[in-house]
């Protein structure tokens, strides 16, 4: 029994009573048309009969003891009533108890009269995933149609809230089931575990979220094996296990390929940094050749990091240090130039940055923010009367930065950041204009996570930022603005198509997903966040995310299958597997096991004649229709164009290379900016200042003094 339970039981005696013959008056009912409101309360000791001969068990000898509202005559509530007509029932019901712990104890009361729960259907199949305590449901399809539910779970005011969801749902129709939504249930929230509204805050009372989730998706596939459907095709998947890596499915089989990599390659490539000092620093959308290389690479040398972009250059200064003569990148050219630029600034002139190809190595958000609309959208935030500040996404030129900072005051953002730089920036400058840029996306997705804070308490806003309440978000709302033409090729495929296969078949995952992908998916992700089931913001969020809940399901220390929509690029399984399977090795005789999903169709790759199934050493995988981009018109997308020219063969040849004595390197060399802004001052001068104005953010959550003045006096400078 859970601690929580215990505290309960300890106060039992004084909210139950011993009754042999418990008179019952209804908690709450439907009232006739012409009833008039109640006008006075009474207490009584009373409990729900037809939640009791829903779930077929006798009545306890302790009844409840609660305050309820006197009413007129009232209809009866059967079995065969409507779902709509249960659920209104019990909300009134348990709006009726205003102390929480008298929720909590309704709760263990309806715990007790569950219907008993066959031990062989207490399998890993039917775990419903999400919850702190393991909680498991059966779902059958009757002759008539009508779904039927039992549930079960080691946590009896879990097992509460699983009575009263079998009671609304057992005997409805497949319809009835699908049109019930999470938000329905918000106002059976149980405050009182944790000190905050466990509908959206506690991990327990996520159960009415979670366990709803699980019960609608296996009716949808009762529902489409009773009319002999298919259901739509799986995603590819990886499960990570104690005992070893599965792939399902043609692409996942291309990325488990370079999970274990070639021996040769390694060492080759470990001589080389060895030998030469050189360090490397990568992006988490590598190649998986590229990563599984390095991954295993790096703990032979440690001057290697794979991360997000904005930690890449830090790792290059670190090196630097270290005593490292060259840095190689991998990722795109802006990634190259900011590691050049802030090595200069970090005094580091004489350390090499090279970059991958001699070929322009670009980016989608990097070019919108480069074009003339741009351009035309930062005069246009310079021209208004009150002050403005521009928010640039880190994924952007140094000369973009260099130019726009000279147009509008501006800083750096991450997807992990974006959202309090802004909050702090509208809470520091009153009347403050922001505008954000350039993914397109990622500006819908803030200004719709202010809309929805601003039906949010003021505590619950406070949680996300100190300085705001619900008066401060709505006002802040008309002074946001954000482009409107600047997408990320690899994100902007996670459509609709994508979303309505994540709804039909992974509903009950864990749900993760980039800041930049479409509002669509950008909800779906938002709305598993509130129950306790998603994340949304940098692919370091996300890893973060996936190790949290892959330990905490091993604490639990119970068979567990965890799944994960992987929405970002699929470079980041390589780091998820690592990382996964440290956390399997350092818990002796794990069941959990974790199955990573890429929500890519079957079109998004095509394998060569060469392949022979299941000979992962003989598998030639292309990913793209026939582009060789990675991405299907059907929706997904599976790797980056660009990143992908960031190959293994390149890496080994800039590093046999180094030092570059004959100029064979000059292509590859991420030169330093010696050209001029608009008003005469250097690039790389400019252009490092917005980042320096985020790492001070970072460092003291408030802006830079000196920000804040370019804010108010723009012209001074």
């Amino acid at each position: 029994m859970d601690s929580a339970t215990l505290s309960i039981r300890a106060a039992h005696s004084s909210f139950f009573c011993n009754s042999p013959n418990p008179k019952f008056t209804p908690v709450f009912s439907n009232p006739k048309p012409a009833s008039p409101p109640p006008t006075s309360l009474r207490c009584t000791n009373s409990q729900n009969p037809h939640l009791s001969s829903a779930i077929h068990q006798k009545p306890t000898s302790n009844s409840l003891f609660s305050c309820s509202a006197v009413t007129s005559q009232t209809d009866k509530i059967t079995a065969s009533a409507p779902t709509k007509t249960k659920l209104h029932l019990l909300i009134q019901e348990f709006q009726s108890l205003l102390e929480p712990v008298d929720r909590v104890k309704r709760l263990l009361h309806y715990a007790e009269l569950l219907s008993p729960f066959q031990d062989s259907m207490r399998t890993t199949e039917n775990r419903v995933p999400g919850c702190t305590a393991q909680v498991w449901l059966n779902v059958e399809l009757d002759d008539d149609h009508k779904l039927r539910f039992s549930a079960d779970s080691d946590s009896e005011i879990t097992k509460g809230f699983c009575a009263c969801l079998v009671w609304m749902l057992d005997g409805a129709t497949p319809d009835e089931v699908l049109a019930l939504k999470t938000e329905d249930l918000g106002a059976l929230s149980v405050v009182g575990l944790n000190g905050k509204r466990a509908g959206y805050s506690s991990s327990r009372a996520n159960t009415w979220h979670n366990v709803l989730m699980s019960m609608q998706k296996r009716t949808k596939a009762l529902v489409a094996e009773r009319e002999g459907r298919p259901r739509g095709k799986p995603f590819p998947s990886l499960v990570v296990s104690a005992d070893g890596i599965q792939a399902k499915g043609s692409y996942a089989k291309a990325q488990a390929k370079f999970l274990s990599p070639d021996e040769v390659k390694i060492e080759e490539l470990v001589n080389l940094l060895e030998e030469k000092k050189i360090g490397i620093v990568a992006h988490f959308y590598m190649d998986p050749e590229v990563q599984g290389v390095l991954t295993a690479a790096k703990k032979l040398w440690p001057h290697i990091h794979i991360s997000d972009s904005l930690v890449m250059a830090d790792s290059a200064v670190a090196m630097a240090k270290a005593g490292c003569k060259f840095i190689t990148v991998l990722g795109v050219d802006f990634m190259s130039e900011n590691v050049r630029a802030i090595l200069d600034q970090a005094g580091f002139t004489e350390v090499g940055v090279y970059r991958m190809s001699n070929e322009r190595i670009g980016c989608s958000l990097a070019d919108a923010a480069a074009s003339p609309m741009y351009m035309d959208y930062l005069a246009e935030a310079a021209s208004v009367s009150s002050p403005s500040l521009h928010v640039v996404y880190i994924n952007t030129s140094l000369e973009t930065k260099a130019f726009a900072h000279e147009v509008v005051p501006t800083i750096t953002c991450t997807s992990s950041n974006v959202v309090q730089t802004i909050l702090q920036a509208f809470s520091e400058v009153p009347n403050l204009n922001v505008w954000y840029g350039p993914d397109t996306y990622m500006g819908a997705n803030i200004m719709e996570l202010f809309r929805q804070m601003t039906v949010m308490s003021d505590e619950e806003i406070a949680n996300v930022h100190p300085k705001h309440n619900r008066s401060s978000i709505k006002s802040l709302i008309p002074r946001l603005h954000y482009f409107q033409d600047g997408t990320c090729i690899v994100h902007h495929l996670f459509n609709h198509e994508v979303v309505g296969q994540i709804n039909e078949m992974y509903c009950d995952a864990f749900l993760t997903a980039h800041f930049e992908v479409p509002g669509e998916m950008f909800s779906l992700a938002m709305e598993a966040k509130r129950r306790g089931m998603g994340v949304v913001g940098s692919t370091q969020n996300i890893l973060d995310f996936i190790k949290e809940r892959v330990k905490e399901s091993l604490d639990r220390n119970v068979d567990d299958h965890l799944q994960f929509i992987l929405g970002t690029e699929s470079g980041m399984v390589t780091s998820i597997v690592s990382e996964v399977r440290k956390l399997l090795k350092s818990y002796d005789g794990a069941k959990v096991s974790v199955e990573i999903i890429f929500p890519v169709s079957s079109e998004s790759v095509t394998q060569t004649p060469s392949g022979e199934a299941g000979d992962f050493s003989k598998l030639a995988v292309i990913p793209g229709v026939t582009s060789g981009e990675g991405c299907s018109l059907h929706g997904g997308c599976a790797s980056c164009p660009y990143m992908k020219m960031n190959s293994l063969s390149s890496l080994l040849k800039v590093c046999q290379s180094l030092p570059d004595e004959k100029d064979k390197l000059s292509a590859y060399e991420a030169g330093r900016f010696s050209l001029q802004t608009p008003n005469g001052k250097l690039i790389a001068d400019v252009g490092c200042e917005p980042i320096l104005h985020m790492r001070h953010f970072q460092a003291t959550k408030r802006l830079p003094e000196k920000l804040i003045q370019q804010i108010l006096h723009p012209r001074s400078d």
